[in-house]
């Protein structure tokens, strides 16, 4: 249950982040959404389990303490570092969204969602979680499991639930599209435009939250 609430924290941060959001959108306003909103969602999907796995598999390198009970020093000073990357990239990031005018200009590479095969989309959703806030998160969810779940079976379980909750935001809009396109349109739009003017604030926000939350995460192991 400690490493399912720790990896909810880190979900959340990565199921509100605005590209992906933004881009399934585009997906599903446009002629292709039937060749491409699945595909994008797999490779979304496909990309989180695999760079949360391997970020696990890189924090074995990691000198642990002999004792079972005693806090894994090295363990928290890696968590307060990537909690501390996390928030950079947040006031970072506020700092050019706050730059550029209210409403933000989509970038030219997400204006292609029209021409978008099954392959591209596929490929697409996968590369996005390679963007460094999508690195730095797997990073500390990957450590988490490392540090928390303790074997393979165990971490199956909070993978899972990780998961889900991380490509909620993707997901969900994908299958009520697929039931009811019509009555979509008009709510995708209107989210579109929203998130547009807003979404890049709040995902800095929530990235500066988040960070803190690992960082607290990390002194609590010292």
């Amino acid at each position: 249950m400690s490493t399912i609430g720790h990896l909810l924290i880190i979900a959340a941060a990565v199921a509100i982040s605005s590209v992906p959001i933004v881009m399934t959108i585009l997906i599903l306003l446009s002629p292709n959404r039937t060749r491409s909103a699945v595909p994008f969602l797999i490779g979304w999907v496909a990309g989180i389990v695999l760079t949360v796995s391997i970020a696990a598999l890189f924090a074995t390198v990691i000198p642990t303490s002999r004792f079972e009970r005693q806090p894994d020093t090295a363990v928290g000073i890696v968590e307060i570092v990537l909690g501390v990357a996390a928030m950079v990239l947040g006031v970072i990031s506020w700092f050019r969204r706050r730059g550029r005018s209210v409403v933000a200009t989509t970038p030219k590479w997400m204006r292609a969602e029209a021409k978008m095969g099954p392959w591209s989309a596929l490929g697409l959703g996968f590369v996005l979680n390679l963007r460094p806030k999508g690195i730095v998160l797997a990073l500390a969810a990957g450590l988490t499991l490392y540090a928390d779940a303790g074997s393979v079976r165990v971490a199956i379980v909070p993978v899972v639930i990780y998961t889900a909750v991380a490509a909620s935001t993707v997901a969900l809009p994908i299958i009520v599209t697929a039931a009811s396109p019509r009555r979509m349109q008009p709510r995708l739009v209107a989210a579109h435009q929203w998130i547009e003017t807003n979404g890049g604030l709040i995902t800095s926000a929530i990235l500066v939250v988040i960070g803190l939350l690992i960082v607290g995460m990390g002194i609590s192991r010292l």
